[in-house]
């Protein structure tokens, strides 16, 4: 079964939010508010990375309004989405993210499972 790859690490509640760290720098949940920002600097992070495609639901908030709230909450933040299929740069987008000077990094998707499929893509 696929899942069993991606046995969580340890479970994290960040206000509302139920996120999976997959290693002490790089957690992943399912989409984000803006609400949610405040909590997400509370628990330590220093980066938040978009992993989803905007438009692909009409309640979902676009990228831009996630990154307003997280620049101004004094975080980076990174949109490297995946969609249906990798974009040649995807990878190596998300890895830069991941890898470079960004500190603890809180990604989302619409459920977290492509921040988990890019993460495992990249320490394979």
């Amino acid at each position: 079964m696929l899942f069993n790859l991606f046995k969580p690490k340890n479970t994290l509640q960040i206000g509302g939010i139920t996120a999976t760290e997959l290693d002490p720098n790089y957690s992943v949940t399912g989409q984000i508010s803006v609400a949610d920002v405040a909590n997400i600097k509370a628990a330590g992070f220093n980066t938040v990375m978009c992993n989803r495609p905007d438009g692909e639901a009409a309640d979902q908030p676009a990228a831009a309004q996630i990154q307003r709230a997280v620049e101004k909450a004094g975080m980076k933040f990174f949109y490297v989405p995946m969609g249906r299929s990798l974009a040649p740069n995807t990878l190596s987008d998300f890895k830069a993210v991941t890898d470079g000077d960004n500190g603890k990094v809180f990604a989302y998707c619409r459920s977290g499972n492509r921040c988990t499929v890019l993460w495992k893509s990249t320490r394979s």
